[in-house]
Parts: structure tokens; sequence; C-alpha cells
């Protein structure tokens, strides 16, 4: 399972804090001013247990030195470290607050504040972020500005996307061997359609990465919307190969290769998804679907009746996909029947109520055949065939008025593309329109 883009900067942030547990998104606890004589005994034994991890024994010594001095933005920065990692954000919260009003210039403080008002949705964490990534890290200078800008553009990402995108280059500049930066900036650019920006940082995070799955997803993903589907598959294949068990790259080349008229490679790596996880209906709707692509539509039948037996949890859609792969084998009762269930279920499925049009021609039942056409029409603008078909069922009910009304509707929109019902068409007209 992927990791969503959210939890994934958390995680790295953890990763370049060298943090874990409840403390993971704030920097690693170092000292943010120099120990000397004037510290309090009590500050020292506590930083001392901060490093054993002993959160317990060291909250009641932070909380008897800011009792007695209140400006000590040490032992605040550290009391927050210390309700962090006790999973209580609202008092870390308070407590880096003290911090940075003790002293407004220190980066760990500004850094972790605004760490901890993001992970609980607070937009104050914009304000703090920027403030650190103008200030000086007391270690590791280029890692600690690469993580508030990381920080802050994973906060800019709603609602300044541009900006966003702006720190997100700022983090990789200052951290050149982590491809997060550029996979989240050729993310947003992706979103904005800026794809030939956003194929760049995916290329980027790749020469850092090369196994990068969302690199290789991201260039995918952007030759499928350029119609580049020699490139998609190319980097969907690179995906399976690096990644045998990622079903949702394998279910993504089956898509690609169906395209490309590729239908048995296509179904051998629809069925390689089966085979990771058998009963995932999703999956086994994908199959039915690439089925139809492949014009199995037996083979697509017997899998939507399995999934309509089983109760899946789209039957409307399921009873209308059914009524056409019936449709396409001339089953035409059969059809009829799906279809019938699948505007029962939804009866705002407009494309269902087309289909179930031409079951009931095909059926002779032209009073529905007229009643689905119409219904069409209230949820879809209507097409050629749709007028055909009405114009064919009052032909046949021998209502000559409004089947040749639709029969020139049909022909002033055909424009070519019906050849054999447009000669239909005007044929009709000629014998059923009075000779004027």
């Amino acid at each position: 399972m992927q990791t969503n883009r959210r939890t994934r900067v958390w995680l790295l942030l953890a990763l370049l804090s060298g943090c874990d547990g409840a403390a993971a998104q704030t920097v690693r606890h170092h000292k943010i001013a120099e120990t000397d004589s004037s510290f309090p005994p009590e500050l020292s034994q506590a930083e001392t247990d901060i490093e054993k991890k002993d959160y317990t024994a060291a909250e009641p010594l932070l909380q008897k030195v800011v009792a007695n001095n209140p400006d000590n933005y040490q032992a605040w920065f550290d009391l927050g470290f210390v309700y962090n990692a006790q999973g209580n954000s609202t008092e870390s919260i308070a407590a880096y607050r003290r911090s940075v009003a003790a002293k407004p210039d220190v980066f760990e403080s500004n850094l972790n504040l605004g760490i901890s008002l993001a992970k609980t949705g607070q937009p104050e964490a914009e304000k703090y972020l920027r403030t650190a990534t103008t200030l000086k890290p007391t270690a590791h200078v280029d890692e600690g500005h690469a993580r508030a800008w990381l920080s802050l553009a994973h906060v800019l990402e709603a609602s300044k996307p541009d900006e966003a995108i702006a720190a997100y280059q700022q983090a990789a500049a200052l951290a050149p061997k982590d491809p997060e930066p550029h996979l989240a900036a050729g993310a947003l650019l992706e979103k904005a359609n800026r794809f030939a920006d956003a194929e760049q940082e995916y290329k980027r995070a790749l020469a850092i990465d090369p196994a990068s799955s969302e690199a290789l997803v991201g260039l995918a993903n952007i030759s499928m919307r350029g119609n580049h589907l020699l490139d998609a598959e190319q980097a969907l294949q690179k995906i399976v190969s690096l990644h045998p068990d990622d079903i949702q790259a394998r279910l993504q080349l089956a898509r690609v290769l169906s395209k490309m008229g590729k239908n048995d490679e296509a179904a051998a790596s629809a069925q390689a998804a089966i085979k990771l996880d058998p009963g995932n209906p999703k999956i086994q709707r994908e199959m039915a679907d690439l089925d139809m692509g492949a014009k199995n539509y037996d083979q697509a039948e017997a899998i939507y009746r399995s999934l309509l037996n089983e109760k899946a949890s789209d039957p409307a859609d399921l009873h209308h996909l059914l009524g056409v792969a019936l449709l396409k084998q001339r089953k035409f009762p059969e059809a009829e029947q799906e279809l019938l269930a699948a505007v029962k279920l939804k009866p705002d499925l407009g494309e269902a109520y087309g289909d179930l049009s031409v079951a009931a021609v095909e059926n002779k039942d032209y009073q529905l055949a007229i009643k689905a056409a119409d219904a069409r029409a209230k949820f879809l603008p209507e097409i050629p065939i749709g007028y055909f078909l009405r114009a064919s069922a009052y032909d046949h009910l021998r209502a000559y008025k409004p089947a040749a009304e639709n029969y020139h509707k049909f022909l002033e929109v055909a424009n070519g593309q019906y050849p054999d019902q447009e000669w239909q068409a005007r044929h009709r007209l000629i014998a059923i329109e009075p000779k004027k």
C-alpha cells in the first residue's frame, strides 16, 4: 500500500529529525543553548533524562525550572519536546509558544512550534515556519533549513500552491540527495497542468532514487495525459519490475496496454493483480472492464454477474455494464432486464437509458424505447442515434408525424457518421411523409 503524501512528508521530517514515536514531527532534541554554570541543576538533569527518553522523569524537573524562571526559553523548549513525546499536543504547543516568546530568534523553537501547529491544522503554522527559514539552526544548518522549507511547503500546498512549489525547490537545493521535494513539487505542478515542469521534477527525483515508484507513476501519468502510451508503458513496466507486488501499477499497466491494443498483455497484467489480491472486487471489476475493451463480452458478463451475486457496492453501474455486455452479444431480452434494473436503482443514470432504448427497439418494445430515449435526454445532451431510435420506434408504431420529426432531427446532426441509418431515414421519410 502506498503511503499518502501528507503522511509521507511527516515521516520524512521524522527521519530528518532522528525522532520516533509521538515526537517524530519535531527536530531532534539537542541543547539550543550551551550548558553553563547558570543552568539550574534541574534543567541539566532533565536534559540527561530526555537523552535517555525518560520523559516522565524530565517533566517535573522542567516544570520546576519554568515556575522559578518563566523566561527560560531552553526549559520551555525541552518541556514542549517532552509533552510532544508524550502525545500531549496542546501542552506541547503552549510550551513552544512560551519558548518563542522568551527568545524569538531561535530556529528550533520556531520550527517545532510551526510543525506542531501544522499537525493540528492551525493557520499560524505558516508564520513560524517562515520565520524558521530565516534563522540559523544550532547544528546541521542545511539539513535544518531544508526541514523548515519542506514543512512550510507542505503547509502552503492547499492555499498557495505556487509558493509551495518554490518552497519545495528551496528544500531540494538544500537537500540534493532527497527525492521528496522533487516529488512533492512534481505533484503540485501536475495538478496545475504544468506537465513539462512536473516531468522535470519527477526526472530529478528519479535521478536521485531510480527505484522511486512515485516518480515513475508521475511520469506515467503525464505520458498518458499526452497520449504517449509507449512512454507510459515503459515507466509502468519498470515499476512492476522493481515492485512486483504493486497492484495499482499492474492495473494501470493493464489499462495502458489495453489502449495500445495489446489485449493479451493487458489481461495478463490484470490477472497478475488479481493473484495478488484474489478477493478484491475492484480488481475484478477492472478485469471485466478490460474484457469489455478487448471485446471479450462473455468473460466480462461472467465477472459482472459474479460481482452482482457478491452484492458489490455499485449495483446500478454493474447492472448497466452487464446490460451492455449482453447487448454486445445480442442477448436483447436479458439486456433489457439488466438495464431496467440499473435505472430502477439509479434513476438518473442517463447512459443506461440510452442503452435501454437500443435493447427495447431490438425487442420490439417500442413504447419503452421512446420512454427510455426521452429519459436519457433529461440527463444527457441529445445524440444523433437517440433521434434515430426514437424515430424508428414511432415509425413501427405508425405514429408517422413524430417519426418524421425525429428522422429529420437525426439527419440534421448525423453529418455522415451513420451512413446506414442515414440511408434508412431518408427512405423512410419518402415513404411516410405526405407528398407535397
